[in-house]
């Protein structure tokens, strides 16, 4: 039988016998070597890693769009999305309808300082009483209680944990979160959007819807 000369990479190692006549090495099965193994045991782990990343990016992606729903609805004041826009400055509208947050230390209502009510941007819905307001330190307009019947709540995941979004019990327009850091009686911070609110000076107006 003549001989048969056989180039193997080094990449690769062969085991076992052919079961063809003359019992020579099989060079049409080699089998990895052992840091091939561990490579594609790498491999596998990254795509396990991204696959299961990948579908914890979907859920919190479904979390976020119910938590955007969960204060849509009907409220006693109602207009159409064309209607706000007119109805609103820019700045309002992207707060009070589009959930945005505005820049820490950019509202006038932060810094004021005379009793009266906070009502909303949107609808002038009485909201706080100047009674419940302090400084929070966080640049945004805050109170630890709101007027009875003022705000309603929701749960949102825009960053993923979920977080008590406060809107507006008249016209579900976006006002801020609520946090369980705040001071006593009630140790609520209600963190405020100032752009989504005004000001009266005095005592509470009854209650407008438009």
């Amino acid at each position: 039988m003549s001989q048969i000369n056989v180039a193997v990479s080094r990449d690769f190692t062969m085991t076992g016998e052919d079961e063809t006549e003359g019992g020579g090495p099989d060079v049409t099965a080699p089998y990895l070597k052992p840091e091939n193994d561990a490579k594609e045991g790498q491999n596998m782990k990254r795509r396990g890693f991204l696959m299961s990343t990948a579908a914890a990016l979907a859920g919190s992606a479904a979390l976020f769009a119910a938590g955007r729903s969960s204060a849509a609805g009907k409220f006693p004041f109602m207009l159409t999305e064309a209607e706000w826009k007119k109805r609103l400055s820019p700045a309002a509208y992207r707060v009070l309808r589009e959930e945005d947050t505005e820049r820490a230390g950019t509202s006038a209502l932060n810094h004021e300082k005379r009793e009266g009510i906070f009502h909303c941007a949107g609808c002038d819905w009485p909201l706080y009483s100047s009674k419940t307001k302090y400084e929070s330190g966080t640049g945004w307009p805050s109170f630890y209680e709101p007027l009875p019947g003022g705000v309603g709540t929701s749960t949102d995941y825009k960053l993923i944990y979920p977080r008590t979004e406060v809107h507006c019990a008249n016209c579900g327009g976006h006002l801020g979160h609520v946090f369980n850091d705040g001071p006593p009686p009630t140790g609520k911070r209600y963190c405020m959007n100032g752009v989504a609110m005004t000001f009266m000076p005095g005592d509470a107006p009854a209650p407008r819807a438009s």
